[in-house]
């Protein structure tokens, strides 16, 4: 678990101003590894914070990602999500839970600079799509079915 020294720390590192709600809103993702979207920050906050608006939930992890203190996924078609695990590293979304997980990529830095002689490379992203294990014996059992 992260405190709130190393949230503030984490925040003053990628020069955001910390408040009451950009504090709460980076220890909860720092301490949930969920990938949540908008509106996972805000029902997960808005009980302990009742001044917290999902327009201010919205214009932080905005602020966030475009200072790079975390990582805007776009993998889910309906909702952007928050990584705060900047590393590099990819990531696999189930098709049919919708859960985002990590995964570790070996090989992305060799890629990256083979490629920054051709570009100039500003951000890479890599997604998986597929079944998570507990999903799995569903997507087998459906395709059977058919």
């Amino acid at each position: 678990m992260k405190n709130q020294r190393e949230v503030i720390e984490k925040l003053e590192q990628f020069g955001v101003k910390p408040s009451l709600q950009r504090i709460a809103i980076m220890e909860y993702l720092m301490n949930n590894f969920v990938h949540p979207t908008v509106d996972t920050v805000f029902n997960s906050l808005s009980a302990s914070i009742p001044t917290l608006s999902k327009t201010t939930v919205y214009n932080t992890l905005k602020l966030l990602a475009r200072q790079g203190a975390v990582l805007e996924l776009n993998i889910d078609d309906k909702n952007v999500r928050y990584d705060a695990n900047i590393s590099r590293h990819a990531h696999f979304r189930c098709k049919i839970c919708g859960s985002v997980y990590d995964l570790p990529l070996a090989g992305l830095e060799a890629v990256t600079v083979e490629a920054a002689g051709k570009f100039v490379i500003t951000e890479s992203q890599l997604y998986c799509k597929g079944y998570c294990d507990s999903c799995k014996a569903k997507a087998e059992s459906a395709a059977h079915s058919v």
